[in-house]
Parts: C-alpha cells; structure tokens; sequence
C-alpha cells in the first residue's frame, strides 16, 4: 500500500528537476507566429442536401394567409409564380424586390430557376410566402447557404397576422362614433 504512494521529497525532487531543465519556448513562439492563423471553423456539421429527382429542392414558405410551394433548381434567373413570369404576376417592384433578396443576399443572382406556386392571402402576403420558401430551398440545395441567409432573418416565418374582429367594435380596435345625447 504504501510502494503507490509517493513521499514529499520524491516530489520535491522532480519538481527541483522540472525548473532546473531548460525550456525551448522562444522556438515555439517563432512556429506559432510563423503559422497561417485558419479561420474559425464552425463546430455544426452542415445540413445534407436535399434534393428530388429531377435535381431540384423543395421547401413550403409561408406568410399571412398565404402558402407558397417552392421548388429551386440551377438555371437563369428564371421565376415563374402559378404559372406566368414574375413580372407579370407581381407588377410592382417592390413585391419582385421582396422575391429577390435571398438570391442577392447570398450573391446567386441569375443562377437558379424558381418555380413557385402560391395561394391564399393577398400580393404583398405572397411574396413574403414565395421569398420564405426560396430561401429555405436555397438552404436545401446549398446548405453552406444556411448561416447567410439565417443571419437576415429569411428562415424564420413571420408570425403577424391580421388582428380578429372583437364584438362590440367596428373593426379589431376601432370603436362605433360616440353620441352623447
């Protein structure tokens, strides 16, 4: 029991031996410094890709009353929503604006084709819907995509909605004139 154990003077001994070796750290420094510093690795493994197969990804994207369906798959630029072209189907620029931000926020303008189909809600609901549904399916086919396009916010569904109608009042909050006499 007592040949485990080690005396006091057995480890004052080594640690007389430990301060009297001589240390090499200047060349050690010289090596760090000298060294490439790498850039910090993420420690989440990335997402697998999801793709059908025809080679596109597909993801569901929703805003207010409206769904959209979105399939992405590498072409033109291309975007066709229920069928027609996004400018026809979404005259106004800001809506095509809206449509466009996960590809110019993740610099792959021009380089994937959209095809879209939406329903429910109004213009502005389903552009919101077809732009939550093209950046989660940007995720799916690129999932290096995901930490860019997660930074804007354009993961995360847009939970407002319009506010019901409450009893006794003419619209959500609004009141009926008041009378005094």
């Amino acid at each position: 029991m007592s040949d485990n154990r080690q005396s006091l003077s057995d480890l004052a001994s080594l640690t007389s031996e430990a301060a009297a070796a001589p240390v090499a750290a200047p060349a050690v420094a010289d090596e760090v410094s000298a060294a490439p510093i790498a850039p910090p690795v993420s420690t989440m493994p990335l997402r697998p890709q999801e793709i059908d197969g025809l080679g596109r990804a597909y993801a569901t994207g929703r805003r207010k009353d409206a769904v959209a369906r979105v399939w992405v798959k590498p072409g033109t630029g291309k975007v066709t929503v229920n069928g027609r072209d996004q400018e026809i189907y979404f005259a106004r620029p800001t809506l095509r604006l809206v449509l466009n931000q996960p590809f110019t926020v993740t610099e792959r303008t021009g380089q994937y084709d959209v095809i879209a189909t939406v329903k429910g809600g109004g213009l502005s609901g389903q552009a919101g819907a077809v732009k939550h549904g093209i950046a989660q399916a940007l995720t799916k086919y690129e999932p290096a995509l995901r930490g860019a396009v997660k930074a804007e916010g354009f993961l995360t569904r847009d939970s407002r909605t319009v506010e019901r109608k409450k009893y006794g009042k003419a619209k959500a909050r609004k009141s009926f004139q008041f009378s005094k006499r």
